[in-house]
């Protein structure tokens, strides 16, 4: 703990993340105890991976944990990004689990990779980990049990597919780039680069670009340019501006859209109004979470040009300088951008998870459009986590990585609660006409609000979900609910009905 008279804000922070891993942390198993609620196969030991298992081996949930790469890559994404890189969001938003400590607002990887391994290391997660496994198919036995590739890797009750949206790094190729004099990386590779006093050209303008920029200013390299293709929503560093960005319920442009688009344009752009997209509003994509972008472009440090990469030259890369609202390919004025280094923030290829049986990607009912964005109708045993989404505004790998987590032990845990396929199917044709006026696709984009809404309407819908709604949100009182299906499946089976033993099987209304 920090001195609470020499830092009383730092002090207060974690003392409230102290009291949040007392209250909500489930305990860790004891070693050596046989867990024996039903097994759940985990894909992907990155920070969604690590984070839904020790909800589970924490609720008496068995796990088996699939990571296709080494050990080395403990923590997914964060695990290979460059050293300079860190939350762009306050870490408030950023508590992927109750038991993580921050010691600060806005953490670098080595603090983030940090916390993913002492998580995994704190709920016995090391023996149940697999690392080198790629998993190519899932399929299911005779009785509903799932199979990670072959018997071999045993049978489970359910899934979790933590996959993530970012995989192998995503490397294009252009014109020209055998010619260029100067050096050549990817974003994500650029730890132990020298930039100082050289110029370096940023090609993308995205979050990877806004990473890249953080490490020139880092290596204090005299000049850099972002070469971008297109605008996209910058907004600034501040929690409570971003939190109160997240509670738009109706996750995408409303009537009233712009009035936080306007006061952007006016106290955070300020003299750079001219990079607020105007074709595109605020709620239809992710934004950019920064705000030294703005600072480095009116001091000069940096040059956020709008245009296309024609090729690189032997000095440099010739680019197609548009103006505002002239679309991509369109006519601008041709220049040339000298450097000494070439940084491709073209980030990276999105995992696949084709790897579920064919019937989870059946149109009009393929992801992001499933039950809650994350359960295939087909199959209410599978949750993919923090996978499926496509642009969003709200907390990052926060709470929702537990609730999700929870919802699918709930599922597990007590039949009655689980859907049918068909009931699933009416939820996202519901959600579809609540959104019909969004610019975007109903699963398109979400806000953090609009998450907690698709939950509470979980939970309220079918009563006999309702004596687990402590446990799903906060992950309280699981010994309560399990003590009532045992009440009712008493009662059941006095009725002479019997609940269906397939885990994968639906049976609520």
């Amino acid at each position: 703990m920090e001195n609470p008279i020499l830092h009383p804000i730092v002090f207060l922070y974690q003392l409230v993340q102290w009291f949040l891993d007392k209250l909500l942390s489930p305990n860790p198993p004891q070693p050596g105890v046989e867990l024996g609620g039903p097994k759940i196969a985990i894909i992907g030991a990155g920070l969604t991976g690590v984070s839904a298992a020790s909800h589970c081996v924490g609720h008496g949930f068995d796990v088996r944990i699939f990571e296709a790469g080494p050990r080395e890559q403990l923590g997914g994404i964060w695990s290979r990004v460059n050293n300079t890189s860190g939350l762009q969001i306050h870490s408030i938003m950023y508590r992927f689990h109750p038991s993580v400590r921050w010691s600060g607002g806005y953490p670098n990887r080595q603090q983030i990779v940090s916390q993913i391994t002492e998580l995994w290391k704190k709920y016995g997660l090391e023996n149940k980990t697999t690392f080198d496994t790629k998993v190519e198919k899932v399929y299911q036995d005779d009785k509903g049990r799932w199979i990670i590739n072959d018997p071999s890797n045993g049978r489970f009750e359910g899934i979790i597919a933590a996959v993530g949206t970012c995989g192998d790094i995503k490397m294009p190729s252009m014109p020209g780039m055998d010619k260029f004099k100067g050096e050549i990386y990817h974003s994500s590779a650029l730890t132990g680069k020298q930039a100082k006093g050289k110029t370096m050209i940023i090609i993308g303008g995205g979050a990877s670009a806004v990473e890249a920029l953080e490490f020139a200013a880092h290596e204090e390299a005299a000049k850099t340019y972002i070469l971008a293709r297109s605008d996209k929503w910058i907004i600034p560093r501040n929690p409570v501006i971003d939190v109160l960005l997240s509670l738009n319920v109706w996750g995408g442009e409303t009537i009233f859209s712009w009035i936080p688009e306007m006061l952007l344009r006016k106290f955070f752009y300020r003299d750079l109004q001219d990079l607020a997209p105007t074709e595109r509003g605020l709620f239809t994509e992710t934004p950019m979470v920064n705000s030294d972008v703005m600072d480095k472009i009116r001091s000069g440090q940096a040059e956020w040009l709008r245009g296309d990469i024609r090729g690189f030259t032997e000095e440099g890369v010739k680019f197609n300088l548009r103006g505002k609202g002239v679309p991509k390919g369109g006519p601008g004025k041709s220049m040339l951008i000298k450097g000494d280094i070439a940084v491709m923030a073209t980030g990276f290829e999105r995992p696949t998870l084709d790897f579920l049986p064919d019937d989870s990607f059946g149109d009009p009912y393929s992801p992001p459009n499933w039950y809650l964005q994350t359960f295939p109708p087909e199959h209410v045993s599978v949750c993919c986590n923090n996978c499926t989404y496509v642009n969003a505004i709200g907390s990052v790998g926060n709470w929702h990585i537990g609730i999700y987590t929870r919802i699918l032990l709930m599922f597990l845990s007590d039949p009655l609660t689980r859907p049918r396929s068909f009931w699933m199917k009416r939820w996202i044709d519901m959600t579809r006409v609540l959104k019909k006026f969004a610019p975007t696709g109903a699963f398109d984009f979400f806000t953090y609000l609009e998450l907690v809404w698709w939950f509470t309407f979980c939970i309220a819908i079918n009563p006999f979900r309702w004596k687990w709604a402590f446990f799903v949100f906060f992950g309280i009182g699981q010994t309560l609910p399990r003590r009532v299906i045992d009440t009712e499946n008493h009662l059941r089976n006095g009725l002479g009905l019997k609940n269906e033993a397939n885990y994968d099987k639906g049976n609520s209304f």
